[in-house]
């Protein structure tokens, strides 16, 4: 016979006031317990979780947590699956941004449901049938963003979607609520890291949607020190910081060259029959744990119009950039490499070569400011030429969050290659009424400063 919630409560409180005063060990207030308790209590969520990692009462459709790193995002969906479960709904699905997400964190992750269940509750994991079979008879079937159309037909009564914001294709998110159609309350729970999304936007704004809203320091109990340094050291004071150790949802930075309303209007399922596709690089200075990334981005060319086929950024050595590189040469057909050589000159068409020597490589070398080399490549995107296949968050918020009058903000690695790879295809190749359109643009934006003065990049 099982604990009670409320019996599992008092145990709980036992434990704990034990372990404060001081008059037990760990190990002498864990041994007052059967094992059978150990592992009810530690899976209790109602007592471990904060009030607001709890499922929300009333009458809702959806719940958006929007929160920082590490604010338990993953506990709390996999918590609320388990949940479900227990009370008996019998399709409880889950969809994630891509596979290796969804085995990785939603399922096999240490905050996974397969962690936070106890052996009585614990489903069984069928990776073949991408899905997880509990004990009471309900499924959980397993889907990817990355394939829509797998959605397509499927019904839920409730709902797991994690990083809805990082999702290659919006129209996993439309056919994911078309199936949100069985029992009388069909409800979502949407666990992201915030980003400007149409979709992120249109949830927060319904009517039907509970928002939450968490910051990192909320978890800071939990949350080892050294990943609590890291992501002080890398986002606090920063713009990128309020996003991803904040929670808010951002707006465009006013400075910047490139802007979500021109990605977003430009974006594209999927590319036309390309003249040319390249993989470009920017590799980092070294390969050491917290050195930069390097940028790796496939883009392609038909026309007057560019497409953003891939972002296949690693931190690696060398070695194994350049292969990463060379598969996605192979994997997109490329014709070929681009890569800069302003940190390691000629050993970065070495490596490459070396890898594979039949692959073609031109070297690029930054003689002009970050800035100055993407703005060309900004007005591209300000007249919708560029164009996005799916969503590329990474490297979204690279561009967005640029700030060209920012001296001290880090080397966007990401946007760096994929400015390489526009010049290549449109800029330096020979697209001469293109670029006497772009210079004409330029001379106006120039006349118009010296007139009137500057007041932003922008202007």
């Amino acid at each position: 016979m099982h604990a009670s919630d409320c019996e599992l409560c008092l145990l709980a409180s036992a434990l704990q006031r034990a372990l404060e005063s001081g008059a037990v060990t760990a190990d002498e207030a864990v041994d007052a317990f059967t094992a059978e308790q150990q592992d009810e209590i530690q899976a209790h969520w109602p007592y471990w979780g904060r009030l607001e990692q709890q499922l929300p009462t009333g009458g809702w459709t959806y719940w958006l947590i929007k929160a920082g790193r590490g604010w338990g995002k993953t506990r709390t969906g996999s918590e609320a699956v388990r949940q479900w479960a227990h009370e008996g709904f019998d399709y409880i699905n889950l969809i994630a941004a891509t596979a290796d997400d969804a085995r990785d964190i939603m399922v096999e992750g240490e905050s996974g449901i397969l962690a936070v269940c106890p052996k009585r509750e614990r489903p069984l994991y069928i990776p073949s049938k991408r899905r997880l079979e509990w004990p009471n008879g309900a499924r959980s079937l397993i889907f990817t963003a990355d394939e829509p159309d797998r959605l397509r037909g499927k019904q839920h009564q409730k709902l797991w979607a994690d990083e809805l914001a990082a999702w290659r294709f919006a129209e996993s998110w439309d056919q994911a609520k078309f199936g949100l159609r069985i029992g009388n309350l069909p409800q979502a729970i949407i666990t992201t890291t915030p980003r400007p999304t149409r979709i992120v936007r249109e949830i927060m704004a319904d009517a039907a949607t509970v928002v939450t809203n968490g910051r990192t320091y909320e978890n800071r109990q939990n949350l080892a020190p050294s990943f609590f340094a890291a992501v002080l050291k890398k986002y606090e004071g920063t713009r990128l910081g309020r996003q991803e150790i904040d929670g808010e949802v951002l707006d465009d930075n006013p400075n910047g060259l490139f802007q979500s309303a021109d990605i977003e209007q430009a974006r594209v399922r999927e590319a036309p029959q390309l003249q040319r596709i390249v993989v470009a690089i920017d590799p980092a200075g070294t390969s050491k744990k917290r050195s930069d990334e390097t940028g790796i981005v496939v883009a392609g060319v038909q026309g007057e119009h560019g497409y953003i086929l891939a972002d296949r950024t690693v931190q690696a050595t060398p070695e194994k950039w350049a292969s990463e590189a060379i598969k996605a040469y192979h994997d997109f057909k490329a014709d070929i490499i681009v890569a800069e050589t302003n940190y390691g000159g000629e050993m970065v068409a070495s490596v490459i070569r070396g890898a594979d020597p039949r692959v073609p490589v031109r070297t690029v070398t930054a003689s002009r400011g970050k800035a100055i080399r993407a703005e060309p490549v900004s007005m591209l995107y300000e007249q919708h030429r560029i164009h996005h296949v799916g969503m590329l968050a990474k490297l979204e918020d690279q561009m967005t969050q640029f700030d060209p009058m920012d001296e001290t903000a880090k080397s966007p690695d990401r946007m760096d290659a994929m400015v390489w790879a526009i010049t290549e295809l449109m800029l330096d190749a020979p697209n001469t009424a293109l670029i006497d359109h772009l210079a004409a643009l330029q001379s106006a934006q120039q006349t118009r400063t010296e007139t009137h003065g500057a007041t932003s990049w922008r202007d």
